[in-house]
């Protein structure tokens, strides 16, 4: 694991600490998983620059409210071609920063739009 100061947006640990986040590598990226729930995923890299900010691990039906907290709010484009349940707050937004520190309180209020329990990958048996 990176040390903390390589891990981008790190001030989103400060406000989830006293839920002891586990911080664990996606795909080049930091998940931030609360126990079993995967909440968000900090993104800063080279490629898919459009990409990079702070995904929220949503679904599709709580686009609309959570458009509604967060005006700067899109989906993840890398992650395919039909849109994707996964929403980011780039970065470039002009309210980034208030905007991940207000995921960090819906996070920690355990508010129903913002985390999944990611489906465990089956054990391939050898024979």
């Amino acid at each position: 694991m990176k040390s903390r100061a390589e891990i981008p947006f790190a001030f989103v640990l400060d406000y989830l600490e006293r839920k002891d986040p586990q911080v664990r590598r996606m795909f080049g990226c930091f998940a931030i998983y609360l126990e079993e729930k995967l909440v968000l995923v900090l993104r800063k890299r080279q490629d898919h620059l459009r990409d990079n900010g702070v995904w929220l691990a949503t679904r599709h039906e709580h686009h609309e409210s959570l458009q509604r907290v967060f005006p700067s709010m899109r989906p993840v484009y890398l992650l395919g071609n039909k849109p994707s349940a996964w929403q980011n707050i780039p970065e470039t937004a002009d309210d980034f920063e208030e905007s991940v520190v207000t995921a960090c309180e819906l996070v920690m209020k355990n508010d129903p739009r913002i985390g999944i329990i990611p489906k465990r990958k089956r054990s391939v048996r050898k024979r």
